[in-house]
């Protein structure tokens, strides 16, 4: 096995402000000198090193939940409270809106999408 560590996610997204405004704002992620090129990509922080790039395109953006990413907060129903707050639906795995899932090694999770209908998963696997 080669040593990994985990640097980025990269995702396509119809408008760049749009999309850094909704994680700013939603995940509070800090954005971040794009440090590769002088394009339009930004990119965001995840903290640790590990970052979110946004790269602009105008081209049709297909995503299904089954393609997302997770991140792992301790206390899952603050993030809760901030969704409610902020008018952000969420849901279980099943699409239950409102509604958290419990996994068979009961890590608590649900679901919600940003602009482009990415799929983000937030759960207490700390």
């Amino acid at each position: 096995m080669f040593p990994f560590s985990f640097n980025h996610v990269a995702i396509s997204v119809k408008d760049v402000n749009v999309s850094v405004e909704f994680y700013r704002r939603v995940l509070k992620l800090e954005e971040i000198e794009n440090t590769a090129s002088n394009s339009k990509t930004r990119w965001l922080s995840l903290g640790e090193g590990k970052q979110l790039h946004l790269i602009p395109r105008l081209d049709d953006i297909t995503t299904n939940k089954a393609v997302h990413f997770a991140l792992a907060i301790e206390d899952i129903s603050l993030f809760v409270n901030h969704l409610k707050t902020l008018h952000v639906d969420y849901s279980d795995w099943l699409g239950t809106p409102n509604k958290n899932y419990v996994r068979k090694d009961g890590i608590q999770q649900i679901y919600f999408q940003d602009p482009d209908k990415y799929w983000i998963e937030i759960n207490n696997d700390i």
